[in-house]
């Protein structure tokens, strides 16, 4: 997933699990040239939200092992990056993780939600979950969705 790879990028350059945020912002936007330093506060909004990054009293720390991932020499992120993604795409992008075909998970997911009448997320969720792929931090979007279309309040 190009988000894990450009939020691992400044850790595997300084060789730790924790930077201060202009540290982030600089290996992100001056080293690497990937971002514009608003830009790349916003990477660390949207990682912090997806629980990649954690805000802590000195900076941030990385919430995964930046040494399993490897950054391609050739690779640059999608400025897409910057956009927050729903939580059918955060559940796509762990099983794409995982190994599974996008296409493949996209139809069972799409099988599902019509077998179980349900909103794609809590789908997506209910089936990654059925993986043993861990997405307990969508859950309770997911469980938000249902709620919404039980009152009526969504036309899903």
């Amino acid at each position: 997933m190009s988000l894990r790879v450009a939020v691992a990028a400044p850790f595997i350059q300084n060789g730790t699990r924790h930077l201060k945020e202009n540290e982030f912002v600089v290996a992100l936007s001056l080293d690497r040239d990937w971002f514009s330093p608003d830009q790349a506060k916003r990477l660390i909004d949207i990682a912090t939200q997806e629980g990649l990054l954690e805000r802590e009293d000195d900076g941030l720390a990385v919430a995964f092992d930046p040494s399993e991932v490897t950054v391609p020499e050739e690779f640059v992120p999608d400025e897409d990056l910057l956009q927050e993604r729903s939580a059918f795409e955060r559940v796509l992008d762990s099983l794409v993780a995982e190994g599974m075909e996008k296409h493949e998970a996209v139809g069972a997911i799409n099988t599902l939600q019509q077998e179980l009448g349900l909103t794609i997320e809590a789908a997506a969720v209910v089936y990654a979950r059925r993986r043993g792929v861990d997405v307990e931090d969508l859950v309770p979007i997911a469980r938000s969705a249902v709620l919404d279309t039980e009152d009526g309040s969504s036309s899903r």
